[in-house]
Parts: C-alpha cells; structure tokens; sequence
C-alpha cells in the first residue's frame, strides 16, 4: 500500500469507497463479502497510483493490519534526508558564505524554485494522475485518445463532451483527477 491519505475503489466501472485508506479497504472487504469475484481496483486520490491491501479474513481483521501503530517514546522523526550534492569549488564558496551556511542557502533556493513552477508542476501532476486513470479504467472507451489530447491541450469543454458517454463514475472521477489541468 502507498502513503496516501485518500483513495477510491472502484468495482468495474462503479465507485464503491472514497477516502482514508483504512475506511476504503473495509469497505471493499464487505464489497468483495458480497460479491466475491468482482474485479476491483483502487487508486490513490492525488497521483491515480494503484493502491493495493491485504484483504484476507474479516474487515476487522482488515482495519486492524492498517490500524496506525502506537507511537512510541522520543523524539519524532524530522523528514531530514542526508544526501550528496556535487558542486564547483565557486558553487561551495557563495553558498558558504551565506547567511546560515550552504544547507539554508540550498533549502531557499530550493523554495524559491518550487514557488516559481507551482502552476506547472500542478497542471503536469494533474495530468498524469488523470491519464494514469484513464488508462486504467477508459482505454477502452469512446474517445479515449481524444479525451486524452484534450486533457493535455487544456480544453476542458472537450474533454468534457468527450467523456459525456462514459461511465458516470469514471467519467466523475477522470474529471476530478483532471480538474488542475484546465
């Protein structure tokens, strides 16, 4: 299973779970109690990666395998990753003689480059995340390949008429994942 904090089931072209993913894979748990054979597939809510989960035994049995575990004692965990970075003998020199040292100097620019491309990173992550979907659950709609040059030239009226007779759920959801593109 990925890190996500969402995800969505979908059961053919039915969604049958949205949400925190302990919530979502009891769900198909019962979903699969029912109907043992159906075909399903669930996709984090940001990226359209699968997610996968251990669903043997009950949904109890389910939710306790994806229970958070207790935090222990100490001090938590910052994130900071150590890391090499190859740089000219000019490069070390500017960045050392900056306020706070090298590490700060990278971590501002660093940020000041992320802030410059947000837009972009978020059209481009949009638009993987809703082809990866599509791929998934639409390669074989009508319109397929139009939709998909629609999402990536922008028109969203396009795409919107594109999709119109795909499966309502699919079509809601390629739509959600696509909304950052437009």
């Amino acid at each position: 299973m990925t890190e996500s904090t969402s995800c969505t089931a979908f059961a053919g072209s039915q969604r049958i779970a949205s949400g925190a993913p302990a919530a979502v894979a009891v769900a198909l748990r019962r979903h699969l109690d029912w109907y043992p054979g159906a075909a399903v597939l669930v996709f984090d809510d940001v990226t359209a990666q699968p997610v996968e989960f251990d669903l043997r035994g009950t949904a109890e049995d389910v939710a306790a395998r994806l229970a958070p575990p207790a935090r222990g004692r100490g001090r938590p965990k910052l994130g900071v990753q150590s890391r090499e970075v190859t740089l000219l003998p000019r490069h070390w020199d500017w960045l050392g003689a900056q306020p706070g040292g090298a590490s700060v100097a990278l971590r501002k620019l660093v940020d000041a480059a992320r802030a410059t491309s947000v837009t972009k990173d978020r059209i481009r992550a949009a638009q993987a995340a809703a082809h990866r979907f599509m791929t998934a659950m639409a390669g074989n709609a009508p319109g397929y390949e139009e939709a998909l040059r629609a999402l990536y030239a922008g028109e969203r009226g396009r795409f919107d008429r594109i999709t119109m007779d795909w499966p309502k759920d699919v079509r809601g959801y390629a739509m959600e994942l696509a909304a950052d593109a437009f």
